[in-house]
């Protein structure tokens, strides 16, 4: 009989790899179970963050109205076409996605008739740097595209209409120095919150739309969206709605203001209207202009060209920026400078005949024989004016001038204001120009030389006459609603002082205004309006070299006489006089404002207050 062993060894080793088999798979089992059940909250959130992009979305800019509530600065939907890069995505290499989308937008052009505008460099630059933001291939179509596209464009994948909301000005042309525009504004990189992707924003670039742009802009508002490994986006999962800014309501009056375009016509010039009893603003209007509309969102290279080669220079707000000699519209308060020093110079009769001599100079003018003041502002007589400043000093002119605002910035909410220039001697030393001379005396005194203002100094100095002597400084804001708001919030008016002019030298200096107007031999006599009293001085101021007779022509105003409610400053670049160029142009304004008084029921036919 055979007897068999048993190998021991044998089983034990298998025996200790089963063991160790098992102990494997526990370790494996354990493993899974932290991976899928203890950690599987930790990996969901490093998921989610991997494929979660933030978006923000641009605040909704607030709209600034005019003193009447009507909308000068709004916002409107943009409907354009746009490419969802999800909905064209091809498997292999970037190329075939943007052969898809090449294909896709020829599709869409051939239905719509829209020439593309998008090139493959586009199409490339987008997936690489917003690759979960819709493509936009054309921009603000039209209604009759729309219908279009949606009649045969409905099947073309991977495009849809696609709205953003932009500025917008109904009154652009007429507006636009005034209210300024925007741009697109740069991302504020530096905020607490941080995203992937920040839609385009308007920012204020000019005008009132810069000075208040932190309180119109609204709070943006952010979207999060999910992202496959490649960057495609697979939908919205979550939303904060943006907030409106601000409100803005002016004191302008849009009526005057269309009434101030209509009178200044294609002129090169300015008009700015006050209403004397407060400073407030009814109209600033500056000529040529241009159109904010060309400025959203961006201006096109060639519409800038165009208006920064303009000779007419458009860009610049007359109004505010340009500085002139105001001429003969300002001997009303050279009168009333020589009356603060010397009262009897109200009664002063002088002799203004055509030739007056100043040193070694000879000044031809026109001659009128003996007048006093008041016939001296109604015929603009020189002479008069000379010898008024000469007896009384040039000290007074200069003090009463910076004492109602000429030579510094009034203050009103535009930028690019400038200050003007008020000489006196320390100026002309400063200046390299030399001493002060009876020369320098005499050219102050008829408002050429070196002296410089704005339309809107010489509109306030107007204003102040018209009052009495009470000054303000011109104001634009009227009140302002904040977001949350319903009702507006007034700004107040600002009176900053009195002018101590004795009453009857403004009697007198008002009263020749009023001749200016309504004799037979003022100097305005042509603005005047049947049935209408209102007061003026005309300004004839010559610049450049003299040979060459270049003029800037001038005419302030106040209306009604006896109850002022408009004060006028009116500028037109090179005319031949005040009286002859601007003298039409403002009985066109006046006429508008008589009907606008009449049909409001502020004026009755023979032209005193209701």
């Amino acid at each position: 009989m055979k007897i068999r062993r048993t190998d021991r060894s044998s089983s034990l080793r298998i025996y200790v790899v089963l063991s160790l088999m098992g102990v494997a798979f526990l370790v494996l089992a354990g493993a899974l179970w932290r991976l899928q059940v203890a950690r599987v909250s930790q990996f969901e959130n490093r998921q989610q963050i991997q494929s979660l992009r933030r978006v923000r979305l641009p605040g909704i800019r607030g709209k600034i109205y005019d003193r009447n509530g009507l909308c000068m600065a709004d916002n409107r939907p943009v409907y354009s076409i746009a490419l969802f890069p999800e909905d064209v995505r091809r498997p292999g290499p970037w190329s075939r996605t943007i052969d898809r989308a090449m294909d896709v937008m020829a599709a869409v052009s051939k239905v719509t008739d829209l020439e593309p505008v998008i090139d493959r460099d586009k199409i490339w630059a987008h997936l690489r740097r917003r690759l979960p933001l819709p493509l936009v291939l054309w921009s603000d179509v039209t209604p009759k595209t729309m219908a279009l596209f949606a009649e045969q464009g409905g099947e073309i994948r991977g495009v849809d209409l696609y709205t953003q909301a932009t500025r917008a000005y109904p009154y652009g042309p007429y507006t636009s120095h005034l209210l300024g525009y925007v741009g697109r504004a740069d991302p504020d990189l530096a905020a607490e919150d941080r995203y992937n992707y920040y839609l385009p924003e308007m920012g204020g670039r000019a005008g009132l739309e810069k000075t208040f742009d932190e309180f119109l802009r609204g709070e943006g508002g952010g979207a999060i969206v999910q992202i496959d490994v490649t960057g495609y986006n697979y939908g919205e999962i979550a939303r904060r709605e943006p907030k409106r800014g601000g409100d803005l309501r002016l004191t302008l009056d849009m009526e005057v203001q269309l009434l101030a375009h209509q009178a200044l016509s294609t002129n090169r010039g300015a008009v700015v209207v006050l209403d004397p009893n407060n400073g407030d603003v009814l109209a600033m209007l500056s000529a040529p202009g241009f159109d904010a509309n060309l400025f959203v969102p961006y201006i096109r290279s060639e519409d800038w060209k165009k208006l920064s080669e303009d000779p007419g220079k458009p860009m610049l707000n007359r109004a505010v920026a340009g500085v002139y000699s105001p001429g003969s519209t300002f001997k009303p308060l050279v009168a009333l400078a020589a009356s603060t020093v010397n009262p009897q110079a109200v009664h002063a009769v002088y002799e203004s005949p055509g030739t007056f001599v100043i040193g070694r100079r000879v000044v031809h003018t026109h001659g009128f024989g003996e007048v006093d003041m008041r016939q001296a502002l109604e015929l603009s007589a020189n002479v008069y004016f000379f010898k008024i400043a000469l007896e009384n000093g040039w000290e007074p002119i200069v003090e009463q001038a910076l004492a109602i605002g000429l030579g510094k910035k009034t203050g009103v909410e535009v930028d690019y204001e400038a200050s003007g220039v008020v000489p006196d001697a320390d100026w002309l030393r400063s200046s390299g120009k030399g001493g002060w001379t009876d020369g320098d005396t005499c050219n102050l005194a008829i408002g050429q030389g070196y002296l410089g203002t704005t339309p809107l100094q010489m509109a306030m100095l107007t204003a102040t006459i018209a009052n009495g002597g009470t000054l303000y400084r011109p104001r634009l804001l009227q009140a302002y609603r904040e977001p949350n708001a319903e009702v507006y919030t007034p700004t107040p008016s600002r009176r900053v002082g009195k002018m101590n002019w004795p009453t009857e030298a403004l009697d007198v200096v008002r009263g020749g205004m009023l001749d200016v107007v309504m004799s037979r031999k003022g100097t305005g006599r042509i603005a005047a309006v049947n049935g209408f009293e209102f007061a003026a001085k005309t300004g004839t101021a010559e610049y450049g070299i003299k040979s060459e007779g270049k003029k800037h022509t001038w005419m302030i105003a106040f209306a009604p006489f006896d109850d002022p409610q408009y004060a006028v400053a009116f500028l037109i670049e090179d005319g031949v006089s005040g009286g002859s160029t601007v003298g039409p142009r403002l009985k066109l304004l006046m006429e508008g404002l008589f009907t606008k008084m009449q049909r409001e029921g502020t004026i009755q036919r023979n032209g005193g207050a209701s």
